[in-house]
């Protein structure tokens, strides 16, 4: 038997965040979330993507002005230093999402890893950008993540960091089963995750029940065929009549849902993560050096979109 690991695995979730709503506001809220997730045992806290602002990618603008509004082009800055701060003083690491602005003027969706000294300890740049890039005029609202971010350039990476092994992906990136299968081949234990998914599908009448339902069905099925423990953070709730779902969550190796939110505000969900437990479904059950056969997975990477069957 091996030796039991445990983490203090925390998920913050936030409930709106109004474009009238300043940077000082959302990092006091943060605070208090983290505040309560270190009286709760955590030792890492998990927040949403784009955790600073609204979900602004609903608006049509032009670039300049989205970057000017939204972006961070250092990070900590003086706005967010408190949050770093906070997490020095408690000794808790944390996840966040943000809209980076590079020095040379490159936008991405962003995600760091924090450890317990305020220490950025890793960083990620999303992959898998949903939605469009032109003016949709009858559409409720715009999703145009591919007109406000590059494809993110760093790859799916793990950061080890505070004994842990973590993977960190963003949204629309938990839906793709590769992504947690690159992270799990560099021995991956808990990946992290935030996202904000609007309620209304844009592009097809798809029910509101199914946004929530595919949700967790992506993550208990890749915590458990990757032997990994994953951890999702929602902004949610209706921001500026714009609504979002919740139903944040921590799922086990086993793809069990340990802990979920019950709102669509402010919430804070926190496990003791046995990091045990994914050794054993890694050793046993997906053992991938002994049961994968890559040689028969070609077609993954040789084909973009779906093709013929092969003669």
């Amino acid at each position: 038997m091996k030796s039991k690991r445990t983490l203090g695995l925390a998920v913050a979730q936030m409930g709106p965040v109004h474009l009238a709503d300043s940077r000082d506001v959302v990092v006091a809220r943060m605070i208090e979330l983290m505040r309560e997730a270190k009286g709760r045992g955590a030792e890492m806290v998990v927040y949403p993507e784009l955790a600073l602002t609204t979900f602004f990618p609903r608006y049509w603008m032009e670039e300049e002005e989205a970057q000017r509004r939204f972006f961070e082009t250092t990070m900590p800055n003086p706005q967010v230093q408190s949050l770093f701060d906070e997490a020095r003083k408690l000794g808790v690491g944390f996840y966040v999402g943000y809209a980076e602005l590079t020095p040379e003027g490159i936008p991405y969706n962003t995600a760091i890893i924090v450890d317990k000294s305020g220490k950025i300890a890793g960083k990620y740049r999303k992959i898998h950008l949903p939605g469009h890039t032109d003016h949709k005029t009858d559409a409720p609202f715009q999703h145009l993540e591919k007109k406000f971010f590059n494809v993110g350039d760093l790859g799916f990476r793990v950061f080890d960091t505070m004994d842990v092994k973590f993977g960190m992906c963003l949204c629309n990136d938990r839906r793709w089963p590769e992504t947690y299968r690159v992270m799990a081949l560099q021995s991956a234990e808990v990946v992290v995750l935030g996202y904000n998914t609007p309620s209304i599908n844009i592009y097809w009448n798809e029910p509101v029940h199914l946004r929530t339902t595919t949700h967790l069905v992506s993550l208990q099925a890749n915590a458990y065929q990757n032997g990994i423990w994953v951890a999702a953070a929602a902004k949610c709730g209706s921001e500026d009549g714009h609504h979002m779902i919740g139903s944040s969550a921590i799922v086990a190796p086993t793809g069990e849902i340990v802990a979920r939110t019950v709102s669509e505000e402010d919430e804070v969900i926190c496990v003791k993560a046995d990091l045990s437990l994914g050794e054993h479904f890694r050793e046993h059950v997906f053992n991938f050096a002994k049961h994968r056969r890559p040689e028969f997975y070609g077609l993954i990477v040789d084909r973009v979109g779906a093709g013929e069957p092969l003669a």
